[in-house]
């Protein structure tokens, strides 16, 4: 992505003549701010009344600075503090969220009855790993994928050792968000992510330092730097900040901080500071999830932002550029953000509702056959819309979250049924469907209201 034009600085209004400056607030201050246009946008757009694009924007600034937020441990690299602009977008965003993410939502049963909720967790944690990897240049398909985190066999290749350590941080990420926040923390949480994927292997879980050449942002399409990261020198104080903001009470001095503000921002914060030689993109999408979970957005677990960011890269990568061509106002990049949390949470909710009217109607051909467990009911919904899979121990194991014990009770039994049949791959067992499963399935829902 190429570069944008820095914005004009705010300090020009003073420039305007006092009759200009009145006449363009009179304009600006009559006519809502929903967009929240960037220069590089507004500069190309009619501007209202008799107003010059100047004019417009300086009084548009001037309007946006009278209701800032200032994080003065969140700074950019020549020292300026990172602002948030007071918006109804951001009021409502963060209002639905709390509806979303903390309260009592209304769920299916499926994804509320602990017996089950634990196979949503693991679908939703793989599919994070899955696309948060994608974003970063791993290659694979999403079934290799999820075949890959249910059998836990093995990586062949670095992409897949990306997506598996995306997994693991991500199982990890919800042991430590009962603690603060520490650098070691990070690191650990840099070092899972990235141990095995990095062509300077030992810059697993390590700052990096003067000595080091640092890494800055080029579009390779333009062969152009993009963004340049702050000194390396600076990284241990910059480092010691955002800890102490991850940590930070909700009420910070004299403004009162929204979790969920909190949390975007230090996905910005460390992806700006950019510490480490690669994985800086997974590690802040991972601080967004230990932020969330520690300040008790439950259902964050449950869905995926990586996903809609790898589908609509452009609009990420370009609020980044936004904020700092325009002296760190991070509203640009908070509002994408709760753009990608409401894609989030709304596919969350129409997967549990497929999830839960599949296994419905699965209940439904087999209602007198009440021996069955939903691990079971979910592996049979599956097997009949992937009637080439090959389920192992380790693999139902790890979809449900269950030991292997158990998962090997699960599958033979449903091979006593006849519904799996068993094949044997060198040492492992696989278990894979049978031709006719659902005429089966059909023959036993019949025979037992028979």
């Amino acid at each position: 992505m190429k570069p944008i034009p820095d914005a004009p600085e705010a300090s020009l209004v003073f420039d305007l003549a006092p009759e200009r400056l009145s006449r363009a607030l009179q304009v600006v201050l009559g006519q809502p701010d929903d967009a929240y246009l960037h220069w590089d946008r507004l500069r190309h757009l009619k501007p209202p009344a008799d107003l010059s694009h100047e004019e417009w924007w300086l009084a548009l600034k001037f309007s946006r600075m009278s209701r800032r937020m200032h994080f003065p441990l969140l700074t950019a690299k020549n020292g300026t503090g990172l602002v948030v602009s007071r918006h109804a977008r951001l009021d409502a965003g963060f209002a639905r969220l709390d509806r979303l993410l903390a309260g009592q939502v209304v769920l299916p049963e499926a994804a509320r009855n602990e017996s089950t909720r634990d196979r949503f967790i693991a679908s939703s944690l793989m599919e994070e790993a899955i696309h948060s990897s994608l974003f970063e240049g791993a290659v694979s398909t999403r079934e290799d994928a999820k075949d890959l985190l249910r059998s836990q066999r093995e990586p062949a290749s670095r992409d897949e050792r990306m997506i598996l350590n995306n997994y693991r941080a991500m199982l990890r990420i919800r042991e430590m968000a009962r603690a603060p926040l520490s650098l070691e923390g990070i690191l650990e949480l840099h070092r899972i992510l990235t141990e095995g994927t990095l062509d300077r292997p030992e810059m697993a879980g390590r700052l990096q330092t003067p000595d080091d050449p640092r890494v800055d942002i080029v579009d390779h399409r333009l062969n152009r730097i993009v963004f340049s990261p702050p000194p390396a020198a600076s990284l241990p104080g910059r480092m010691q900040r955002l800890v102490d903001f991850a940590n930070g009470e909700d009420i910070d001095g004299h403004q009162y901080v929204h979790p969920v503000l909190r949390s975007i921002l230090l996905h910005f914060q460390l992806a700006y500071d950019h510490p480490f030689h690669d994985g800086n993109g997974r590690t802040a999408r991972a601080l967004f999830y230990w932020s969330m979970l520690r300040r008790g957005y439950w259902l964050a677990e449950f869905f995926s932002i990586s996903r809609p960011i790898y589908r609509q890269r452009r609009p990420y990568e370009l609020a980044f550029l936004q904020v700092e061509s325009d002296a760190q106002d991070g509203t640009y990049f908070v509002l994408q953000q709760l753009d990608v949390l409401q894609q989030a949470v709304e596919e969350l909710f129409d997967y549990v509702q497929r999830k839960s009217q599949a296994q419905n109607r699965l209940r439904r051909r087999l209602r007198d056959q009440d021996d069955l467990n939903h691990r079971q009911l979910a592996l049979l919904e599956h097997a009949l819309r992937n009637p080439d899979f090959a389920y192992s121990h380790e693999s139902h194991a790890q979809s449900h979250r269950v030991s292997l014990m158990t998962a090997r009770t699960d599958l033979l039994q449903l091979v006593e049924r006849g519904w799996l049949r068993k094949r044997r791959s060198g040492k492992r067992m696989l278990y894979l469907p049978v031709e006719d499963l659902s005429r089966r399935i059909e023959s036993a829902g019949s025979a037992h209201r028979g």
